[in-house]
């Protein structure tokens, strides 16, 4: 199954406008303008071209926007198109809200990255699946903007067995599968036995005391072992987690308060001004 991102698009905006922008025909506002989103905030840019990709297809042209991943500062325009009026107010709302989330999860992504590069210069912050129903693919987009990575992308891209899985399964035994394995362990004993079969071993939930302890253990039993935790990890604890483990696993991101950006129409003479 392929992603068509114009019906993601087409989802959202038919959603704030199903049939007609009635206080628009009310006032018979017709004719051509421009629209200006701009920011009340610094922050981060992200999935402005899918947004300017959407809006040309719509007949909307994009006259400039911030790319993905570039900072902006309070009062940067960050995105701006050009079109029939009525077409502009029709899109405004939905684009400038698409944009305020993205750009919130791109800054707090960075943010984080930032303050676990501080102690920890090699360590990968990665998202994990919990996004939110039908926006991953930006979401996930966002987070690459901000400077992180993507922990899975979906069931089908990679092997996870979880505390869950050992529940029912138990003992794994030897496994082949031409992918790399992560395993979650229930305990510290568990951790050590399964370094001797996984590729990266998810800590999750397991505190700064209990890593420490465990991590010359697990690197003795397997020295290529990566280290990942998992749990409630922020820009508050990320700094202390760091310095011991490759990866830092968090949803945080997809929880960001959204930038707070308005935006401005005013009335322009035609696609040629």
């Amino acid at each position: 199954m392929s992603l068509d991102i114009t019906n993601l698009f087409r989802l959202y905006f038919t959603e704030d406008c199903p049939y007609s922008d009635i206080t628009t025909d009310l006032l018979d506002i017709h004719g051509y303008g421009k629209m200006d989103i701009k920011t009340r905030e610094p922050g981060v840019a992200a999935c402005t071209g899918h947004l300017a990709r959407f809006l040309t297809s719509e007949g909307i042209i994009t006259e400039f926007f911030i790319e993905n991943g570039i900072e902006f500062e309070k009062g940067d325009v960050i995105f701006s198109a050009r079109g029939e009026l009525k077409d502009l107010f029709r899109v405004w709302r939905v684009s400038q809200t698409f944009l305020s989330i993205t750009s919130g999860i791109a800054t707090k992504t960075k943010v984080l990255v930032q303050r676990a590069k501080r102690v920890n210069s090699e360590i990968m912050i990665a998202t994990t699946r919990k996004t939110h129903p039908g926006f991953r693919y930006f979401e996930q987009c966002a987070v690459i903007a901000g400077g992180g990575y993507i922990h899975r992308n979906s069931l089908s891209d990679s092997v996870l067995i979880t505390q869950n899985h050992l529940n029912i399964k138990g003992d794994i035994g030897q496994i082949k599968i031409l992918k790399k394995v992560e395993i979650e362990p229930r305990s510290k004993e568990e951790a050590i036995k399964y370094a001797k079969i996984g590729d990266i071993l998810l800590l999750d939930h397991f505190t700064i005391d209990e890593i420490k302890a465990l991590i010359p253990n697990l690197k003795k039993t397997n020295p290529n072992i990566k280290i990942a935790v998992g749990g409630d990890l922020n820009e508050g604890n990320i700094e202390d987690y760091a310095p011991l483990v490759d990866v830092i696993i968090t949803s945080a991101p997809y929880y960001a308060k959204p930038i707070n950006l308005t935006t401005e129409i005013n009335r322009g003479k035609g696609y040629g001004w």
